[in-house]
């Protein structure tokens, strides 16, 4: 595990670097707040590195918000990390501000030349939601105004890339709007936001979404901890498939993979391993722990087109 003895630590994300050592960016913030409910606005994008996703070495921090007055000058949140055709580094992150006291997210992009300097391209956020298709802040619907977690990869037949988004379409019952928010570039650097990949299926969000091949079957997976169907309340990590990594996705037939405390979870590979899951662990008899656990061995978890009735487990 990563735990830090004076830092909480939860979501994450992964890359490996040109010499197989793997690098973990990650949301902390002080346990001197003493309530972790607090994290959240406090929240700074760690770095530590590996070679073989169990032993972990802190090193200095990728972000931490920007000065007043910014976009992101109250806390950076969850992200993802990507090698550029030009071979640096880009960091796509959520950002909020002091001035809207934190209820409106953006994205933002940071680049590297070797992952561990980081600086902010501009100082304006790169991708923002659009009104056309998805819901802006309005405190009567949702307690925010959903635009984060990007996770952002090339599209398989080398036409730019595309970047999938937490987001809540503009239609819809209040506890029922949460999609995947969609946005293509050509370049990484010029986005255009685009129509959602799935509608809306009972999730209030649909958080830290990612998308991987695992077994030659294209998955999404995400998290929630908003759902309106109360018999489903317990399960918090979904999967499901597709044709293609482009979507679109069926969300209404995810199926929720089974284990007790942990939250937003990344898809990795693990070696020889197979394929595995890390995540943070949320809380555990009623405490809120907030360290990232060891691999969880994970494989796709059906081969028919409704896999809802069945259970995804951890192997």
């Amino acid at each position: 595990m990563l735990r830090l003895p004076d830092h909480w630590v939860w979501d994450s994300w992964y890359v490996q670097d040109d010499n197989g050592r793997w690098h973990v960016f990650f949301l902390r913030a002080s346990r001197a707040l003493h309530d972790p409910n607090r994290r959240h606005r406090r929240a700074a994008i760690g770095h530590a590195v590996s070679t073989d996703l169990r032993s972990w070495t802190l090193v200095a921090d990728a972000l931490v918000p920007a000065d007043s007055p910014g976009w992101d000058d109250l806390a950076t949140w969850t992200g993802c990390t990507v090698r550029g055709p030009d071979g640096r580094w880009y960091m796509f992150y959520t950002g909020v501000s002091r001035a809207e006291d934190g209820l409106v997210q953006r994205i933002g992009l940071a680049v590297s030349d070797d992952l561990a300097t980081w600086h902010r391209r501009g100082t304006e956020p790169l991708v923002e939601a659009d009104p056309t298709w998805y819901e802006l802040l309005d405190r009567n619907m949702w307690y925010e105004q959903a635009w984060r977690d990007p996770w952002v990869f090339a599209d398989p037949s080398g036409d730019g890339w595309h970047m999938l988004v937490t987001a809540r379409t503009n239609q819809g019952s209040a506890s029922e709007r949460g999609v995947i928010g969609h946005a293509t570039s050509p370049d990484l650097l010029t986005w255009t936001v685009r129509p959602p990949l799935s509608t809306p299926a009972g999730f209030g969000h649909l958080e830290v979404p990612q998308v991987a091949v695992v077994d030659g079957q294209p998955l999404l997976l995400f998290c929630t901890n908003a759902v309106a169907d109360p018999l489903l309340a317990d399960q918090r990590i979904w999967v499901v498939s597709a044709p293609s990594v482009r979507g679109p996705w069926d969300v209404a037939s995810a199926q929720p993979v089974a284990h007790p405390h942990l939250y937003a979870p990344r898809l990795v590979p693990d070696g020889d391993r197979g394929w595995a899951l890390i995540g943070f662990l949320d809380h555990v008899d009623g405490t809120f722990v907030g360290e990232i656990t060891d691999p969880v061995p994970f494989h796709a978890p059906w081969t028919g087109p409704d896999p809802r009735p069945a259970v995804a487990q951890p192997r």
